[in-house]
Order: structure tokens, then C-alpha cells, then sequence
């Protein structure tokens, strides 16, 4: 259990962070519960990392360390990386090889995963009734991952895992089998996409950006728009822009869309509990997050 009054040190790691509004939110939370709470944006778009991303993460956790902060949330391009810098995982973040929350205590480096059941929320209560028979997701990074345990938790019969690197797309499919024996998991290169979605025989049901493709960082968008189609559904991970490219396109397809905020709501709130012991205001934080965003923050 928290403790009122008590002081809260955390940052986010990851590439372009600081417009996020991840910071924002967990100091809103704290200050409602009475908790002081400092979380400070560590942009690795600012860092000379000399090449080595790798040695760079490990420097800013033993750094971390050193000046007393109690957790880091991670994100792009470090959530599978920071692995190799940890003490422990738990399971359900070594099964799909990614972390998002590391915990600072007892001299100790202990990694979570809140994308998974933020992105099973997200999913539950933006989309009720989506049809998950075949989903596609596009990226097998660490939100990739994430993306792909939450819909196999939520009953998905088929996944279909596509990234430039076709290896790894592979390989995020081939990890996901023993999860859930009943479905079937394949990976296949992004080329693959037009086929996968245009083919008149095509059962895909819906679709996942889990890339990064769409941030305010990296704009774009991650398929030919042309090959969205109104019996799909359609959702993207990215909320800085929450609007992104793809969800435009697939609105104007006719596709049911959801957007990237309930995901990053959701994930925040389950990383503020583990930091902090204290049960958030989903309500007050999603409202929040929609203020935030209204005000073009």
C-alpha cells in the first residue's frame, strides 16, 4: 500500500518521449491521491549513445539507480532490449520477451508488462464484439508482443504477425504457440500485406498497428490504404497523434476503429498501481488523457 505523503521518482525511457503524455497522467493521479509524484521524460533522441543502444540503456538504468528513482516505464526501441540489463522478469513479461515498467527497489532491476492488459482494456471496452477470428498485426516489437497476448487472451483464433524483418516476425509467431495451443500464429514479411488483404478469399477479420509507423516521430502510414475494406476492423497503438493516418483512412474505408488512447490510458494506470501500490482512477485518468488531448497538449 502507498503512503500519503510519500515521494515517487520515475522516468520514461524511449526515443522522441518527451511530448508524451504518460508523465502528465501519472502526476495527475498522484497529486489527486496525495502522493508527490516527479516523472521526467529520459529522450534518447537527446543522449549520445555512440552507437550502442544497447551499453546507452544500461547506463541510464545504472544512472537511475545511483539518483534514487523508483521505477522507469520503457518504450520504443528499448522495451525488448532492456532485458539483457534486468535482475528479473516476470512471467508474464519473459513470455512475450518485453518490458514496458521497471521497478528500482532493493538494489534490484525487476521488469513488468502493462501493454498487455492495457491493450486487453482498450480492446474490451472501445471494440466490444469485435470479430477476432483472423487479426493481423503489423510490427513484432515489443508492443507487437503485447498486442499479439492480449488478443490471444481475448479468444483470437488466428494471427498473422507482419514486420519488415520477416525473421522476426517469425519468431514473435513461433513464441506465441505455446501460449495458446487452440490458435495458430504465423509471421510474414510487410511485403506480404497486399496479398494477405485483397485476396477475395481474405478471412482477415481485423487489424493492429503495433509499429511505430504513424508517430509524431516517424509519420506515415504502415499499409496501402487501399487494401482496408469496411468489414474490417481497425486499431493502431500510436496516440501522439491519437488521429493517426490509418485510423483517417480506415474511417473513411467504413472500418470500426479504435484509437491508441485507451491502450495508453490503460497501461499507465496498471504501471502507476505497480509503482506506487495505490489503485487508480481509471475514470479521472481517461478523462484526463481526453483533456490533454483536446488541448492539443
Amino acid at each position: 500500500m502507498s503512503v500519503v505523503g510519500e515521494s515517487y521518482l520515475v522516468g520514461l525511457l524511449g526515443e522522441g518521449v518527451l511530448p508524451s503524455l504518460t508523465p502528465p497522467l501519472h502526476e495527475r493521479e498522484a497529486e489527486e491521491q496525495g502522493l508527490r509524484y516527479l516523472y521526467r521524460p529520459i529522450d534518447l533522441m537527446a543522449v549520445d549513445t555512440d552507437g550502442d543502444l544497447d551499453a546507452t540503456i544500461g547506463r541510464v538504468l545504472d544512472a537511475a539507480a545511483l539518483l534514487g528513482f523508483d521505477a522507469l516505464n520503457i518504450t520504443h526501441p528499448c522495451k525488448q532490449r532492456v532485458l539483457a540489463h534486468l535482475d528479473e522478469v516476470t512471467d508474464s513479461a519473459a513470455a512475450i520477451g518485453s518490458v514496458n515498467t521497471v521497478l528500482l527497489t532493493d538494489g534490484r532491476r525487476v521488469g513488468h508488462n502493462t501493454d498487455v492488459t492495457g491493450f486487453a482494456s482498450a480492446l474490451r471496452d472501445g471494440l466490444p464484439g469485435a470479430d477476432l477470428g483472423h487479426v493481423v498485426v503489423i510490427g513484432a516489437g515489443g508492443a507487437g508482443a503485447a498486442v499479439c497476448a492480449a488478443l490471444l487472451e481475448a479468444g483470437a483464433s488466428r494471427l498473422t504477425v507482419a514486420d519488415i524483418d520477416a525473421e522476426r516476425a517469425a519468431a514473435l509467431a513461433a513464441s506465441l504457440g505455446p501460449r495458446v495451443p487452440a490458435a495458430s500464429a504465423s509471421g510474414v514479411s510487410s511485403d506480404a500485406l497486399p496479398a494477405l488483404l485483397s485476396d477475395a478469399a481474405s478471412d482477415v477479420t481485423g487489424l493492429v498497428n503495433a509499429s511505430f509507423v504513424g508517430m509524431h516521430t516517424h509519420p506515415g502510414i504502415p499499409l496501402d490504404p487501399g487494401l482496408l475494406r469496411p468489414d474490417l476492423w481497425v486499431a493502431d497503438v500510436v496516440y501522439r497523434p491519437v488521429d493517426t493516418e490509418l485510423l483517417r483512412a480506415a474511417r473513411e474505408a467504413g472500418c470500426r476503429t479504435l484509437d491508441g488512447g485507451g491502450m495508453a490510458v490503460g497501461q499507465a494506470a496498471d504501471a502507476f498501481r505497480l509503482i506506487t501500490g495505490a489503485e487508480p482512477d481509471r475514470e479521472r485518468m481517461r478523462a484526463h488523457f481526453a483533456a490533454m488531448i483536446r488541448e492539443g497538449r
